[in-house]
Parts: structure tokens; C-alpha cells; sequence
């Protein structure tokens, strides 16, 4: 992994705190997230109303990829009035499927704490970041969750300091995992993206060798489940 003990420090503003719960399932259903996810705006109210943040930080709210794939939910990104996109090169972006190391709850609804955008981590390649992830007890983000994260704060995608989501990999037909890592990054404009995306949010993907000085790497401490009988529908 790169030497950072001779790195200027570089001091980021704070990142915005995430809402309660409640509140980010307001703005899924906002967004017609529970009708992707095969949910009333009932259940998505009661499940998050299970799941109020704990005393000791936010909590992030994701829908199982299973139902809401990354290809549904970034058209829903905005910014500067411009809808997000997947790069035409990834196609297959919904069979980035997560980690082998990565255990998703088996629930419609389920919480992320701790999240990061692993600034820090910046000019990293993901074949280095996700060790150092791994030692430091942290989850690489996925894709879908990385777009949940966008959705409900869309400050946390700035120029120079977007994020991978490299708990997502395309597996191939002979085991090995395709070389693209996907990331969430801001478009210039150019090439196929076309200059009417320029400044719109852009799901794309870089090599698992390559470095890129704008790039952290989110992760999470933990994934944790929301059970869907503990709440009531409110209204």
C-alpha cells in the first residue's frame, strides 16, 4: 500500500450527519425507492421506525440489492438538476454482486454504521485499499449502498473527494473476478457521458491496479438487521 507518513495533511470539512431513520425512509419514499423494493410506504415507515439510531452515531438505511439494484436507483441521484447514470461501458452493473467477505442481512431493509468515504485512502489502488479495510475491522461499501448514502446526502460526492464501492465485484464464468471496481464520481462532460451530464453523478468503475488521487474507498463497521415485525405502519 502507498507510504502516507511524508503526506501533507489535508483537513476536509465534516461530512454531514445522516438523518434519523425515519426521516431517510421519507426521502426512499420520496424518491418511489419502496415501490422498486416491492414495498408499501407503510412497511418502509414501520421497518425504519425499528431501527432508530443508536447513542453512539447515525446509522445509514440500504435496501437489499436484491431489490433495488444499482441500475434503478441511480437514475434517482442528483445534482445541479442533473439525474445520475451509469457509464455505457458497464451495462452488467447490476451483476456486481458483493464480496465473498461481505454477509448482507437477508432483509428487505437493513442499516450500515459507521460509514466512512475513506478519504484517507485517496491515490490507493483497490487492490491496497481492501486489506487495509480488512485489518481495520471495516466493510467495504457496496455499489447500492454507496447510492443509498448519495441519496440521502448528496454532499458527500464533491469534486476531488468522490468514493469506490468496492464490496461489489462481477464475478466471472471461470471464478475469477472481473478487473473493474465500481465507483461514484462526478462527470465532466466528456467522451460518452456527453456535455449534457456534465456535473451529473456518475456510476462508473476503475482497475483494481490503478490509482486515482479523487478516489477514497467507503466502508462501513458494521451491517446490522432490521427485523420487519418490530415496528407498526404509521399512517
Amino acid at each position: 500500500m502507498p507510504d502516507t507518513t511524508s503526506a501533507p495533511a489535508t483537513t476536509l470539512p465534516a461530512l454531514p450527519v445522516l438523518p434519523s431513520p425515519s426521516a431517510q425512509a421519507e426521502r426512499l419514499i420520496e424518491l418511489g425507492v419502496h415501490r422498486i423494493a416491492g414495498l408499501s410506504a407503510a412497511e418502509l415507515r414501520a421497518l425504519a421506525a425499528s431501527a432508530e439510531a443508536p447513542a453512539d452515531g447515525g446509522v445509514l438505511l440500504a435496501v437489499h440489492p436484491d431489490r433495488a439494484p444499482a441500475s434503478a436507483l441511480a437514475p434517482l441521484l442528483r445534482r445541479e438538476d442533473k439525474a445520475g447514470f451509469v457509464v455505457t461501458d458497464m451495462a452488467d452493473v447490476d451483476h456486481f454482486a458483493p464480496l465473498d467477505t461481505v454477509a448482507l442481512p437477508d432483509t428487505p431493509l437493513y442499516l450500515l454504521t459507521g460509514v466512512d468515504r475513506g478519504d484517507r485512502m485517496a491515490d490507493w489502488s483497490p487492490d491496497e485499499a481492501l486489506p487495509a479495510l480488512t485489518a481495520e475491522a471495516r466493510t467495504p461499501l457496496l455499489l447500492t449502498e454507496g447510492i443509498h448514502w448519495v441519496l440521502q446526502q448528496p454532499a458527500v460526492l464533491e469534486r476531488n473527494h468522490c468514493f469506490m464501492t468496492i464490496g461489489s465485484r462481477l464475478r466471472k464464468a471461470d471464478g475469477r473476478l472481473d478487473a473493474r471496481t465500481p465507483a461514484l464520481w462526478i462527470s465532466n462532460g466528456t467522451g460518452r457521458d456527453g456535455r449534457e451530464r456534465r456535473n451529473a453523478p456518475k456510476v462508473g468503475w476503475c482497475w483494481a491496479g490503478n490509482r486515482h488521487t479523487w478516489l477514497g474507498f467507503a466502508s462501513a463497521t458494521d451491517r446490522r438487521t432490521v427485523q420487519p415485525d418490530q415496528g407498526r405502519p404509521r399512517g
